[in-house]
């Protein structure tokens, strides 16, 4: 079953509405979750009474199906799969063929193998029938599974995770599975052909009942700290209760999916998306291990002791001594208009201040300049400032944003955890008695569209760890030539070899290569193309078909036909890591967590005697994740899973 939750701006209570009842106050959403996954259903009668204080002990209602109490993490059992489920069956056939594919050719239906299984898959991950599911809670505690799922499974479904589901985890209660409804909303706007309107629930339900669609707004985490007196619910502007209001929007957007040409793709999206949520929200919660007594050192060294506030380093004011030495007057490094007007007086002539354009120039300033633009730069996104902000406690919490890219991958919003510094990463170590497992997809992208193209020739040298030196014997036993030219057609280069190359890609694997031909085909047309699950790309701007039209029309048309074939296969790689993240989710033994993330790399953090086991689930859940996407297929997607006490060791 599903549960609406809705928090109240402030303090720990909120809205709950049972899938078929109606809407309940509770004065401690966290504890009603816990209590509820617990089958206490009393409890949550009790509290809505305003006759029982959260935290009284009731004796659960027999039949409501019990989770075990006290599970913090969610073991090595795959049931209930943190919004994907984990089952092994029924999946086969869930992609074995690249005709029809939307946005490149007509539509999804037809596609061989993905009638039954797919729908059954769906149902295992607990999509199908009207949005039903199983799924659960994870309660804080020190028991290693997820206990056992009955009638008391829920699907918690709310309008943004970033708003609501910090102030649970705040409460020492993780959530098994979600349905995000802003998250859901921005996949289906794009399906629809409405790319970049409001996303929020408010917007869906102005739309919905034909009134002024709300703007986004920044989402706030609610509910975090406690507060003395019970906070009224949440006002959403139409004169309607939060909960309600998510309850109409997520039925409609059931139903819309349920009328899209692929479904079941697509409701694997919606539910990997929406675990992403939770694992977004989970990794700022817990953080990731970061040492702030290396950090300092690592600066001190590199910057001299932390200066005076509005001050520089003594190291980097060294730089800056020598870069306006070398140009014999006065020069702010940090101003790019002052150096490029003294190269001007030194009688050279700079196009701008980029590092790939001074290295070309013959200056005695230009070697005390590189360098002090590299430390700037680190001091400037990783130094003392940035520490005060992003690192409390030997940990970093950084702000996540699922989806922040067209393509699906992840963003930041705070803290540049996508960007740490290689330098940087000797500041990422282990707790005393805990390890680092750290693993990335190798070669992801080209594995990704051998599945999706059905090319055998591609899909055997996938097979293979090295899937370049697999496709060497084709480039006349040449790695280098095999990468260049796989490259080039997922890319869209042009330059050097690559049209040579990718002659001979043609030749040799025309599936492949058609695939991604149709794909910048659509795009040059100025037509949609669709990931593997049915993520959309943008539609093209205005400007564009201003430019299309005119002189420049051949380029405009080539650059976005570049977009739209790099897309299909970037936006499903996107799909396939936040699948194996959720489903890694599930299969960790408690208290092991996921702490950092980034495209094709995965960290977690765990107790030293638990390494085999997460190598061993990281392992797992690629396969599982590739078989729920690509059915049985030749192609592997091998994640070598290292342990090491630093990060900067994984590379």
């Amino acid at each position: 079953m599903h549960v609406v939750v809705a928090g109240d701006p402030e303090g720990p209570g909120g809205t709950i509405r049972p899938e078929g009842g109606a809407a309940t106050r509770v004065p401690d959403l966290a504890e009603t979750i816990r209590a509820w996954s617990a089958g206490d259903a009393e409890t949550i009668r009790a509290w809505s009474r305003g006759d029982r204080n959260p935290g009284d002990s009731v004796e659960p209602v027999p039949g409501l199906g019990v989770l075990r109490e006290g599970v913090a993490g969610l073991g090595a059992s795959r049931e209930g799969v943190a919004g994907l489920g984990a089952s092994r069956e029924g999946v086969a056939g869930l992609g074995a063929s690249r005709e029809g594919v939307a946005g490149l050719g007509a539509s999804w239906e037809g596609v061989a193998g993905l009638g039954v299984p797919r729908e059954r898959a769906a149902r295992e991950l607990g999509l199908g029938g009207g949005g039903t599911s199983q799924g659960g809670v994870e309660l804080g505690g020190d028991a290693g599974g997820v206990g056992q799922r009955g009638a008391g499974g829920v699907r918690w479904v709310w309008g943004d995770a970033r708003r609501v589901y910090p102030g649970i985890l705040a409460r020492g209660v993780r959530v098994g599975r979600c349905h995000d409804v802003a998250l859901t909303e921005a996949l289906l706007l794009g399906a629809e052909g409405r790319f970049g309107e409001p996303r929020s629930a408010e917007a869906a339900y102005a739309r919905l009942h034909g009134l002024p669609v709300p703007e986004d707004r920044e989402a706030v985490a609610e509910g975090g700290q406690g507060i003395l007196f019970e906070a009224e619910p949440r006002e959403t502007g139409f004169g309607v209760d939060e909960a309600e209001l998510v309850a109409e929007v997520y039925r409609d957007q059931l139903e819309r999916i349920g009328r899209l040409a692929e479904p079941g793709r697509f409701r694997l999206l919606v539910a990997a998306e929406s675990a992403g949520a939770l694992i977004a929200a989970e990794m700022g919660f817990f953080g990731m291990p970061w040492r702030e007594s290396v950090h300092d050192a690592l600066l001190t060294e590199l910057l001299g002791a932390r200066p005076a506030h509005g001050m520089r380093p003594s190291k980097l004011q060294a730089l800056a001594d020598e870069v306006a030495a070398a140009f014999g007057q006065p020069v702010n490094p940090d101003s790019p208009q002052q150096i490029v007007k003294a190269f001007k007086a030194a009688g050279v002539t700079v196009a701008s201040t980029r590092s790939w354009v001074l290295k070309q120039v013959d200056h005695p300033g230009v070697k005390p300049l590189l360098a002090y633009k590299e430390l700037a730069r680190l001091y400037s996104f990783h130094g003392w400032v940035w520490a005060d902000q992003w690192v409390k406690g030997d940990r970093f919490r950084a702000e996540y944003v699922v989806g922040g890219v067209v393509s699906g991958r992840w963003a930041t919003s705070g803290g540049g955890a996508l960007q740490i510094p290689k330098l940087m990463r000797r500041a990422v170590v282990a707790d005393e008695g805990w390890t680092l497992v750290v693993a990335d997809a190798a070669q992801l992208e080209p594995r990704v569209l051998a599945a999706m193209a059905g090319d055998g020739g591609l899909a055997r040298a996938a097979g293979e760890i090295d899937l370049y030196a697999a496709l060497a014997k084709a480039f006349g036993g040449q790695r280098d030539a095999a990468k260049i030219a796989m490259l080039s057609a997922m890319y869209g280069g042009t330059s050097g070899d690559a049209p040579k190359l990718l002659a001979v890609m043609r030749q040799r694997f025309p599936q492949a290569y058609a695939f991604v031909e149709d794909a910048a085909r659509a795009g040059e047309e100025g037509r949609l193309v669709r990931s593997w699950l049915g993520r959309t790309s943008p539609p093209p701007s205005a400007r564009w078909r201003e430019l299309v039209s005119g002189p420049e029309g051949t380029r405009a048309a080539r650059d976005r036909g570049r977009f739209t074939r790099n897309f299909v296969v970037q936006a499903t790689a996107a799909e396939w890591a936040a699948t194996l993240m959720a489903i890694l989710r599930n299969h960790l033994p408690d208290p092991a967590r996921i702490v950092f993330f980034q495209h094709d790399e995965v960290m977690v953090h765990c107790p030293l005697p638990q390494t085999t086991t997460v190598q061993a689930a990281i392992t797992s859940a690629a396969d599982e994740a590739t078989r729920l996407l690509f059915g049985e297929t030749p192609v592997r997607f091998p994640m070598e899973a290292i342990a090491v006490s630093c990060y900067a060791d994984a590379k």
